[in-house]
Protein backbone atom coordinates (compact mmCIF):
# COMPACT_ATOMS: atom_id res chain seq x y z
CA UNK A 1 0.00 0.00 0.00
CA UNK A 2 1.24 3.34 -1.01
CA UNK A 3 0.06 6.62 1.01
CA UNK A 4 0.42 9.53 -1.35
CA UNK A 5 -2.24 13.12 -1.68
CA UNK A 6 -3.38 12.38 -5.73
CA UNK A 7 -6.14 14.55 -5.65
CA UNK A 8 -4.65 17.86 -4.38
CA UNK A 9 -6.41 18.09 -1.18
CA UNK A 10 -3.77 17.80 1.35
CA UNK A 11 -4.77 14.64 2.89
CA UNK A 12 -3.75 10.90 1.99
CA UNK A 13 -5.10 8.89 -0.74
CA UNK A 14 -4.04 5.07 -1.37
CA UNK A 15 -2.86 2.83 -3.65
CA UNK A 16 -3.26 -0.50 -3.17
CA UNK A 17 -1.30 -2.68 -5.16
CA UNK A 18 -1.50 -6.31 -5.28
CA UNK A 19 1.40 -7.18 -7.41
CA UNK A 20 3.15 -9.00 -4.23
CA UNK A 21 0.35 -10.44 -2.83
CA UNK A 22 0.44 -14.55 -2.98
CA UNK A 23 -2.67 -16.46 -1.13
CA UNK A 24 -1.33 -19.92 0.06
CA UNK A 25 1.12 -20.48 -2.38
CA UNK A 26 -0.93 -19.39 -5.46
CA UNK A 27 1.22 -16.52 -7.00
CA UNK A 28 -1.12 -15.68 -9.67
CA UNK A 29 -4.19 -15.27 -7.37
CA UNK A 30 -4.55 -11.61 -7.91
CA UNK A 31 -2.33 -10.99 -11.35
CA UNK A 32 -2.77 -12.38 -15.11
CA UNK A 33 -1.81 -11.72 -18.75
CA UNK A 34 -3.31 -8.22 -17.75
CA UNK A 35 -1.28 -7.24 -14.97
CA UNK A 36 -2.45 -7.50 -11.47
CA UNK A 37 -5.14 -6.14 -9.48
CA UNK A 38 -4.75 -1.96 -8.11
CA UNK A 39 -7.12 -0.10 -6.00
CA UNK A 40 -7.01 3.71 -5.92
CA UNK A 41 -8.49 4.80 -2.43
CA UNK A 42 -9.35 9.02 -1.68
CA UNK A 43 -9.64 10.13 1.48
CA UNK A 44 -14.23 10.14 1.11
CA UNK A 45 -16.49 9.48 3.46
CA UNK A 46 -17.69 6.36 2.14
CA UNK A 47 -14.02 4.88 1.39
CA UNK A 48 -14.98 3.52 -2.46
CA UNK A 49 -12.71 3.22 -4.69
CA UNK A 50 -12.34 5.62 -7.19
CA UNK A 51 -10.67 2.56 -9.45
CA UNK A 52 -10.39 -1.09 -9.54
CA UNK A 53 -8.79 -2.59 -11.86
CA UNK A 54 -6.01 -4.62 -12.95
CA UNK A 55 -2.81 -2.91 -14.22
CA UNK A 56 0.68 -4.26 -15.69
CA UNK A 57 2.34 -1.25 -14.44
CA UNK A 58 1.82 2.59 -13.18
CA UNK A 59 3.64 5.82 -12.74
CA UNK A 60 3.00 8.76 -10.69
CA UNK A 61 3.66 11.86 -12.59
CA UNK A 62 5.46 14.89 -11.15
CA UNK A 63 2.91 16.84 -8.61
CA UNK A 64 1.56 19.59 -10.44
CA UNK A 65 2.46 23.24 -10.35
CA UNK A 66 -1.72 24.35 -9.52
CA UNK A 67 -2.67 24.16 -6.25
CA UNK A 68 -5.33 21.57 -5.41
CA UNK A 69 -5.11 20.06 -8.63
CA UNK A 70 -5.05 16.13 -9.06
CA UNK A 71 -1.89 13.72 -9.44
CA UNK A 72 -2.06 12.45 -13.35
CA UNK A 73 -1.03 8.51 -13.13
CA UNK A 74 0.11 6.97 -15.86
CA UNK A 75 -1.12 3.49 -16.69
CA UNK A 76 0.45 0.48 -18.75
CA UNK A 77 -2.13 -1.47 -19.86
CA UNK A 78 -3.45 -4.99 -21.62
CA UNK A 79 -2.83 -4.31 -25.20
CA UNK A 80 -7.31 -4.68 -25.62
CA UNK A 81 -7.80 -1.58 -24.09
CA UNK A 82 -6.17 0.63 -26.47
CA UNK A 83 -7.93 -1.72 -29.51
CA UNK A 84 -5.11 -4.33 -29.86
CA UNK A 85 -4.31 -7.68 -28.23
CA UNK A 86 -2.65 -8.44 -24.76
CA UNK A 87 1.30 -8.25 -26.07
CA UNK A 88 0.72 -4.56 -27.29
CA UNK A 89 1.57 -1.54 -25.90
CA UNK A 90 -1.39 0.08 -24.58
CA UNK A 91 -0.66 3.19 -22.53
CA UNK A 92 -3.49 5.66 -20.81
CA UNK A 93 -3.21 8.57 -18.26
CA UNK A 94 -5.60 9.62 -16.28
CA UNK A 95 -5.93 12.71 -13.82
CA UNK A 96 -7.26 11.27 -10.10
CA UNK A 97 -10.13 12.79 -8.77
CA UNK A 98 -13.08 11.90 -6.16
CA UNK A 99 -14.77 10.77 -9.30
CA UNK A 100 -14.40 7.04 -10.04
CA UNK A 101 -13.35 6.05 -13.66
CA UNK A 102 -12.25 2.56 -15.61
CA UNK A 103 -10.38 1.42 -18.74
CA UNK A 104 -12.95 0.28 -20.79
CA UNK A 105 -12.32 -2.34 -24.27
CA UNK A 106 -13.13 -0.61 -27.12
Amino acid sequence: MRRIDLTGDGREDYIVDFRDTKCGDRETTYCGTGGCVMNILVTLPDGKPVFDGHVRSYEIKPKPTKRGAGRTIRFDLHGNYCGGFGAQACVKEKAITATPFAFKQP
